[in-house]
């Protein structure tokens, strides 16, 4: 009898221990429920802080319209500056990014990808093999006691690269999907809108070894259909641009990007089709214009050998182009491409006086054709013309539909898709024997990266309104803030959480005390809960929960099922 006695009392005390004394001693408390009282939630205006971060935002681009991600992210306390570009995550703001962590590792295993943990700090060796490492002024070197050459990683392509092909041996070895989630860093000069440029940051990295080219294209497609089902799941809308792959190598790469005004990128869309692509890659269609003369501008490689002149039809009077603007006439990516082995500095950045002097002391000489001048030219100039040097402006036709016409939008990049080919893997010696050939050959890679810390400043960007934030359920803090007004006894407070709870949803209760129920809904509001439940007057009354959600739109009140109810408003976000 005695034991049975103790199965009934124990759950709860177990409950009710967190709020026991037992003489000068306190009880540790047991309650397992998620109580804002035990939770550090330091919300309210950092004015030096918020300053520090404007001036800073000012000065990186003075003309670009205000983004208040980071003012809202510090005001609802999920982190604090500490120095330009660096911060610290407060428990709300780590909560997020532990949903977001969970999220990735959920569609990582959907492409079989085993988690790893590669230190942060590489070496000047590999990137030197590599070849990235003259070439990437954004590292942040190290030096030890031994002067050894070290440097913090801004991103792991050499060090998966060697591990992987001290590994591997033969062509049975691969596939190898392996990925991590970790700390990041890069020399940035002008750090600017909190997290969404700063010298730390948190990345996802996903590397993936074939041995054949179509096989890395199956792997590289099937990664792109985990970032489609990621980025549905987050609820946020996104775009998918076709992308130029820079630096990192290869031939093929994918953008996703949150279309927003503080977003540093350019993404054009047609209005007719699904084509979109970034500022680098996109195209439009090349159409015939009559040309009266051919106007040549200059421009020079970055290390000031080679004067490159840029030849481009005009139709009208000459006078008309006396005044030259790159944006308005020429397209600097495209330029870029036709003279793809330098490395263009383009007149954008150089006085007239400056570009002319260099001009003269340079040694070498690169003539460029626009693709519409082929026809008067003869047959060696021709091959020299073969890009659409023209700038793409708003309005021009799309070139893959016979109707759409493209316009630009800014966009924040939050992950990137790479298809590497053998970039990485024949400069670090990643090679298999296999049974076509005698000779081993290299693998094939891809990277898939997302940037987690990226993407937790672009979400409060682009979810927030004049009271707070308003996270997306998949990675909110917790899904539901649950509070009571004075007079709700604690043991229905508890019941009405233990319901959520037991239902799945992802609740905390405001229990903390000295603050008034309108200072509490100021509060969720401000931090972004999805949804806030009440027990106030109509739970009193008729046992009706108060529910609001901003997002939504909803303000109303469920009543006995109402676990059923707040289930349905969450589907939604």
């Amino acid at each position: 009898m005695a034991a049975r006695t103790w199965r009934a009392v124990r759950p709860l005390i177990s409950r009710h221990a967190s709020r026991w004394n037992c003489g000068h001693g306190r009880f540790i408390a047991t309650d397992s429920r998620n109580r804002l009282s035990r939770f550090w939630t330091p919300t309210g205006l950092v004015e030096a802080d918020l300053k520090a971060q404007d001036a800073q935002q000012k000065d990186a681009k003075p003309n670009a319209p205000k983004d208040h991600s980071y003012s809202f992210l510090a005001r609802a306390g999920y982190l604090r500056q500490v120095q330009s570009g660096i911060f610290h995550l407060l428990p709300l703001g780590l909560r997020v990014q532990n949903k977001l962590e969970a999220l990735i590792d959920k569609h990582m295993s959907s492409v079989a990808a085993a988690k790893v943990a590669l230190s942060s700090i590489s070496t000047e060796a590999l990137w030197k093999k590599s070849g990235r490492y003259s070439a990437n002024s954004e590292l942040l070197r190290v030096k030890d006691r031994r002067d050894s050459g070290f440097l913090l990683a801004p991103t792991h392509e050499e060090e998966i690269t060697a591990m992987v092909a001290a590994s591997i041996k033969s062509y049975k070895d691969l596939p190898i999907r392996l990925y991590q989630i970790g700390r990041k860093y890069r020399d940035e000069r002008r750090p600017r809108n909190g997290l969404l440029r700063a010298k730390e940051f948190v990345m996802k990295d996903l590397y993936t070894f074939d041995y054949t080219h179509e096989n890395a294209l199956e792997t590289y497609e099937a990664v792109r259909s985990a970032y489609n089902n990621l980025f549905d799941e987050l609820n946020i809308p996104y775009t998918v641009a076709q992308a130029d792959s820079g630096n990192m190598g290869g031939k093929l790469s994918h953008e996703y990007h949150f279309i927003h005004h503080s977003g540093e990128d350019k993404i054009w869309s047609c209005d007719g089709c699904e084509y979109v692509a970034n500022e680098e890659l996109v195209q439009h269609k090349t159409e015939e214009k009559p040309s009266d003369h051919v106007m040549v501008y200059t421009a020079i490689s970055a290390d000031h050998k080679t004067r490159i002149n840029i030849h481009v039809g005009m139709p009208g009077a000459k006078d008309q182009y006396n005044t030259f603007v790159w944006d308005q006439h020429l397209n600097p990516h495209a330029i870029r491409s036709a003279v793809e082995a330098l490395e263009v500095e383009l007149a954008t950045g150089l006085e007239q006086d400056t570009l002319a002097h260099l001009v003269s002391n340079t040694t070498n000489t690169v003539n460029v054709y626009d693709i519409r001048l082929r026809s008067q030219l003869d047959s060696a100039e021709a091959d020299k013309a073969s890009h659409d040097l023209e700038a793409i402006l708003p309005g021009d036709t799309c070139p893959k539909c016979e109707k759409g016409h493209l316009t630009p939008a800014p966009g924040i990049e939050v992950g990137h898709t790479f298809h590497l080919g053998t970039r990485y893997s024949k400069p670090l010696n990643a090679v298999v024997a296999t049974p076509e050939n005698a000779e081993k050959v290299a693998v094939h890679m891809g990277c898939h990266g997302i940037g987690v810390s990226r993407l937790i400043g672009a979400a409060a960007a682009l979810l927030h309104d004049e009271k707070g934030l308003n996270w997306p359920r998949a990675i909110a803090p917790f899904e539901v803030i649950l509070m009571a007004a004075p007079g709700v006894p604690e043991e229905e407070v508890a019941e009405v959480y233990d319901t959520l709870s037991g239902a799945g949803v992802d609740v905390v209760l405001d229990d903390r005390t000295g603050k008034s129920l309108g200072w509490k809904l100021k509060d969720a509001d401000l931090i972004g809960y999805p949804v806030v439940a009440i027990l106030g007057k109509a739970w009193k009354t008729e046992r009706k929960v108060e529910v609001q959600c901003r997002r939504l739109g909803v303000k109303g009140e469920l009543m006995a099922e109402y676990q059923d109810g707040l289930t349905k408003f969450l589907g939604r976000l």
